[in-house]
């Protein structure tokens, strides 16, 4: 059995992601109960689905075993709510996004193909080109932008504005990001369900101090998931972007992407595919292609389904040095595979201003 003062001074170590304040100075902290059995905490939150309390459990757990000892039994943590209004409606979200311009959301049907590569020098060479843009790594249980941008240790700031909470993105290479993975440590998995996820998607979208952009970049999770959903719901998509390699298991997951975009209750237009590792081109042979992935998949799967083809992507090491590193492989005058995706970014450029040109805007999914 532990000293309840004990208890509570561990618990004084344990941050709030958000607020930056400790969970006992906040009042979190309601009950604290130690007996033979091990110990339980009751903690009250002022929202009902407040997606930072994960990280805060598991760090409760881990500061209490690093300050009380490891043999340390936390029996249970236990969650109480106060009868406080629920988070920001859709209505809200498309106020506080009144200055973006364009949503464009960067999807793939299966994980590991580069959409998350693809997402982030889309939006740098974006913002080379002169547009104002933003990224919204909402691939929440993967996120990738933290390690790409060298901003691992990097942690939003919180702040009032007229009234309102609102988070600071990053500014990195003339861009505004957000990510979970800017609220979480590196190493700490994202252990959510459903309703968690899409709750902290959400947040992004209505506290994001965003701006005026021409360009939000939304990075989402492979395949077709509850984000896809919440993200319709929440705000009017642009249009989408599917990311494939032209590997005839991606080709077959990308058709089921671009099938959930084009659904009768979705109908956000896809404004074309991306081919990524089309071919592998080495370093000290850069006119040589060899085509490790098959060949021309995706372009393939464009005239199928009527959609353009709008860029493809070679297989280089520089492109993987640039997300390892923390600095996109874009920024680099001069490499090769810079010019892909400028070319990209003018691609998507005049499809988003066709689109807008010759259709209405997109409304939102509205579940009855």
């Amino acid at each position: 059995m532990y000293s309840i003062s004990l208890i509570q001074k561990a618990l004084e170590k344990v941050i709030h992601p958000e607020k930056k304040v400790d969970i006992v100075s906040l009042g979190m902290v309601q009950q604290i109960d130690s007996d033979d059995s091990g110990i339980t905490i009751t903690l009250v939150s002022g929202k009902q689905k407040d997606p930072f309390l994960t990280s805060i459990k598991s760090t409760i757990v881990r500061v209490i075993k690093e300050e009380l000892g490891f043999d340390a039994v936390i029996k249970e943590i236990i969650m109480v709510t106060r009868d406080e209004p629920e988070s920001p409606s859709a209505e809200n979200n498309e106020d506080n996004l009144a200055g973006v311009k364009n949503i464009v959301a960067v999807a793939s049907g299966k994980g590991g193909v580069g959409k998350s590569t693809i997402a982030l020098n889309l939006a740098v060479a974006l913002s080379l080109k002169g547009y104002k843009t933003g990224l919204l790594d909402a691939d929440i249980f993967g996120p990738s932008a933290p390690l790409m941008l060298g901003a691992l240790n990097f942690r939003p700031e919180v702040k009032n504005k007229n009234g309102k909470e609102m988070i600071t993105p990053l500014n990195k290479y003339g861009i505004k990001v957000l990510s979970i993975g800017f609220f979480v440590k590196p190493d700490d998995a994202v252990v959510w369900r459903g309703p968690m996820a899409s709750n902290f998607l959400k947040q992004m979208l209505s506290m994001g101090e965003w701006g005026d952009l021409d360009f939000l970049i939304i990075d989402l999770p492979p395949g077709t998931s509850d984000i896809h959903l919440t993200l319709v719901q929440e705000v009017p998509v642009t249009g989408a972007l599917i990311v494939s390699t032209p590997q005839e298991v991606a080709v077959a997951d990308a058709i089921k992407g671009i099938a959930m975009f084009r659904n009768e209750k979705i109908n956000v237009p896809v404004l074309g595919l991306i081919e990524n590792m089309s071919w592998f081109t080495p370093a000290e042979l850069p006119e040589n292609k060899y085509y490790i992935f098959g060949k021309e998949g995706c372009k393939v799967l464009a005239e199928k389904l009527n959609v353009p083809l709008l860029g493809q992507i070679p297989l280089v090491q520089s492109i993987r040095e640039g997300s390892d590193n923390g600095r996109p492989v874009v920024l680099d005058n001069n490499n090769p595979s810079t010019e892909a995706f400028i070319l990209l970014a003018e691609k998507v450029v005049e499809k988003v201003n066709e689109r807008n040109a010759n259709q209405k805007q997109t409304e939102r999914v509205r579940i009855n």
